[in-house]
């Protein structure tokens, strides 16, 4: 058993510096989802010419291995004893790797087909690897940042800003950038590949003063621990209903581009679909902070989902209607995302806390791990979802050099994969959003009981 990390008093508030320093690492974290989510698998169908339901496999395989590499590495973090902390290390080490793999994946090889598919999976996989070693810990921070129910809200405020801020860039400077070119995926790559480096940095420097709340140390095997965490009820209805939210919005972003290509006619219109749907995490963070703290965290996340869910069913009669409504549901879907992506990581440090109150023990590490691990595997799921549902539909792959005219079930697969899927798997979250019981009441309850000796 490795020896306890001393810790600094409990402070209920965390610096502004901090919360920034902190807030600033989120670029990496929702650029790397945001656009292989958005972008990938159209660059595979469209530039690569490898068929949808290959495509599909590729953009989702790496992120399988997610679900075997992340516990390891939030229980490698949990165990971590240095001077920059248990979780910081990590940071450094997911920069030596994701950025430069990130480039690789978009280098644009002079392949087509399935060979093309096997380079671009390679460096896809390296990649996600680079990511886990980032991701799971950072988000294992804000619960040992503060032991302050509402203050972890506040806290990821500034996470959700600079995911919007990173979200609107991914969304509506990168597919500008790649314009469905070759040449064009080769330069967004690298650029991007820049601004993952510099906000993995910035993390890292930036929390070097984070508190580090509670005296708790980590113990058990990793298999004790990810039973443990498979024991809490908070944690397994909360990574439930977080899945529906992740799967709804990756089928989403990956329908995304086809949806503006085929739907609205117009392939640029994919930077204004997502303008609309990154535009109100721009103005209504302090308005969620608000709602979760009138409706408690669990009331402000069922309106969360009711508006993506409803915003989503609603886009699927744009083609009776025309573009006026896809940028209108749109919007409305953007309101429920703002809210769904504040409050699940504010939930899950909440539930991070709780475990800790009540073992003893730190296991945050694992906890993130399992949780990043389902998400980036549920995400990238998303593509194999809308590439299953493109290739049953009949979609035709193809090059910018070789254009094909799509059939008519192809162009209704479209709006399916965009519109009435993800309104439906979001709607499921919103069920299992009514089992969810860990609230404000119930974490100060359990913090405030004896801890186990």
């Amino acid at each position: 058993m490795l020896p306890s990390t001393t810790a600094t008093p409990r402070p209920h508030v965390v610096s502004r510096g901090v919360r920034i320093g902190y807030g600033v690492g989120s670029f990496c974290t929702a650029s790397f989802t945001a656009i292989p989510g958005l972008l990938l698998l159209f660059y595979l169908t469209n530039v690569l010419a490898v068929p949808a339901w290959l495509a599909g496999v590729v953009v989702f395989a790496p992120k399988a291995w997610d679900l075997a590499l992340n516990p390891l590495v939030g229980r490698w973090s949990d165990r971590t004893v240095s001077r920059w902390g248990p979780r910081r290390p990590w940071l450094l080490a997911g920069a030596a790797v994701l950025p430069l793999a990130f480039a690789l994946t978009f280098i644009g090889p002079p392949l087509k087909g399935t060979s093309a598919a096997l380079f671009v999976g390679l460096f896809f996989l390296i990649a996600a690897t680079g990511y886990a070693l980032y991701e799971v810990p950072y988000k294992a921070m804000p619960a040992e940042m503060t032991d302050d129910y509402h203050e972890r809200t506040a806290l990821l405020q500034w996470r959700m800003i600079f995911i919007a801020i990173a979200v609107a860039l991914s969304g509506i400077v990168a597919p500008a950038i790649a314009d469905g070119t070759l040449a064009g995926y080769r330069l967004m790559g690298l650029i991007f590949a820049v601004i993952l480096l510099a906000a993995m940095l910035g993390s890292f420097f930036g929390t070097r003063r984070a508190p580090l709340t509670g005296s708790t140390q980590s113990e058990g095997t990793l298999r004790e621990q990810i039973a443990a965490a498979r024991a809490s009820k908070p944690f397994l209805w909360l990574l439930g209903l977080s899945s529906a939210q992740t799967l709804g919005a990756g089928v989403m972003l990956a329908g995304a581009p086809y949806f503006a290509a085929y739907t609205l006619g117009d392939p640029e219109a994919t930077s204004l679909l997502f303008a609309a749907l990154v535009g109100p995490m721009l103005f209504t963070m302090p308005l969620w902070v608000w709602l979760a703290r009138k409706l408690d965290k669990r009331g402000a996340m069922i309106l969360a989902g009711s508006l993506f869910s409803g915003g989503a069913l609603t886009a699927g009669l744009t083609p009776f209607t025309g573009a006026w409504l896809a940028y209108s549901a749109i919007f409305v879907v953007g309101l429920g995302y703002a809210g769904l992506q504040l409050l699940q990581f504010s939930m899950l440090a909440d539930v991070i806390a709780h475990d800790s109150a009540v073992s003893g023990q730190r296991r945050g590490g694992v906890f993130t791990g399992l949780w990043t691990a389902v998400e980036s595997a549920v995400s990238a799921f998303g593509a194999l979802v809308v590439g299953g549902t493109l290739a049953a539909g009949g979609f035709i792959s193809s090059d910018p050099e070789n254009p094909v005219t799509q059939p008519g079930s192809a162009l209704d697969a479209v709006v399916l994969a965009e519109t009435v899927i993800p309104a439906i798997i979001i709607f499921s979250g919103v069920l299992m959003t009514l089992k969810y019981r860990l609230t404000a009441a119930h974490l100060d309850e359990a913090t405030a009981a004896p801890r186990p000796a």
